[in-house]
């Protein structure tokens, strides 16, 4: 099929008239949903392009609300934001939306999901935000949030007095009585980030997500094991864990949940050794990358930032969450760059 438009040519003043014939199936007829663009396009306020927007480059996305033709002009794509481009699959295509090649994390769109058991029972050498509530009621907190064996000890004291069954560990029943709510037994586990970014949002869109959530813990102290709500502190890689959620990374089986288990405190070597995270040169750092440091004369990795650009770093390191140089005087042991999103 063929039709038949009658476009207005012109650059400031018309040049005239003219009627061209053009195929209907080099046109976008219908909604594509989502698009990208193939080549530098510009964006118009209306779908008789009367005034042009901005440009924009190759491969950016956009969400389409509706299909407009008008006479005399060529089918134009109305946008999410009340802009338009044209229909022209020369210049855009459909899409599913942003995503990393299939070798690497792929992005989700549909909310994370807690990875492990939501509600578990905190036991001994036991980490996270809920070993830090459990050692400051016992008294036995000093700085390092690692159930031992004096908070285990103490436990079984106050199961005994309150005539619950002595184990040492703090199942929800013992949680309860030490005074906690019953609702936040399941709300430390379960806080995945949400999303930050959409389909139709482009890579860019996805760091910042990240970045946004970092920043939410801005100022929290560090607490080795954890990574839950922003009302709380975490480690390094408790940080990255939920800025890679807002992002739309789920890097399971590393998980929030499992990162307070005995062992998981490290789990910046183990988002280090993943290959879904795709290595890159450090000369070709940028914003959004993860910095990964190792530790002197060991050479085994031991913490892990957020690149933001200029030589800073967002991070948790003792005593709190911050912005730093990506070198300092306290980790300056670089073993590589990973990006998230490619």
């Amino acid at each position: 099929m063929k039709f038949k438009w009658l476009l207005v040519l012109g650059a400031g003043l018309s040049l005239g008239l003219m009627t061209t014939t053009v195929q209907a199936s080099s046109y976008y007829t219908t909604n594509p949903g989502i698009i990208k663009t193939k080549k530098t396009v510009a964006y118009y306020n209306d779908a008789s392009k009367t005034k042009k927007v901005k440009t924009v480059k190759k491969n950016n996305y956009a969400k389409v609300s509706a299909v407009v033709t008008q006479k005399g002009h060529a089918p134009m794509l109305k946008l999410s934001g009340n802009q338009y481009v044209t229909a022209n699959k020369a210049f855009v295509s459909k899409t599913a939306g942003y995503q990393n090649p299939k070798a690497y994390y792929q992005v989700q769109y549909k909310q994370i999901k807690p990875y492990g058991t939501v509600g578990y029972t905190v036991k001994r050498n036991y980490e996270g935000i809920k070993t830090w509530y459990i050692m400051r009621k016992m008294g036995t907190y000093a700085g390092y949030d690692k159930y031992n064996n004096a908070t285990y000890n103490a436990v079984k004291a106050f199961q005994r007095k309150h005539h619950l069954k002595v184990t040492g560990n703090v199942n929800e029943k013992t949680w309860v009585k030490m005074g906690f709510t019953k609702s936040s037994w399941t709300s430390i586990d379960s806080y995945i980030a949400p999303l930050g970014a959409h389909a139709w949002n482009g890579r860019s869109a996805h760091i910042e997500a990240m970045i946004k959530q970092a920043y939410k813990y801005m100022g929290n102290p560090y607490l080795v094991g954890s990574s839950s709500s922003p009302k709380y502190g975490t480690d390094c890689s408790g940080l990255v864990m939920q800025a890679l959620y807002a992002g739309g990374i789920n890097p399971a089986p590393i998980s929030s949940i499992h990162h307070a288990y005995p062992g998981n405190e490290w789990n910046s070597r183990n988002l280090w050794a993943s290959k879904k995270l795709k290595r890159v040169a450090y000369a070709h750092r940028q914003r959004g990358d993860l910095v990964f440091y190792y530790q002197p004369g060991t050479h085994t990795i031991w913490h892990v930032a957020i690149y933001l650009g200029k030589g800073k770093v967002i991070e948790s390191w003792p005593p709190r969450i911050m912005v730093q140089p990506i070198k300092n005087g306290q980790r300056s042991y670089i073993a590589g760059i990973k990006r998230p999103f490619i």
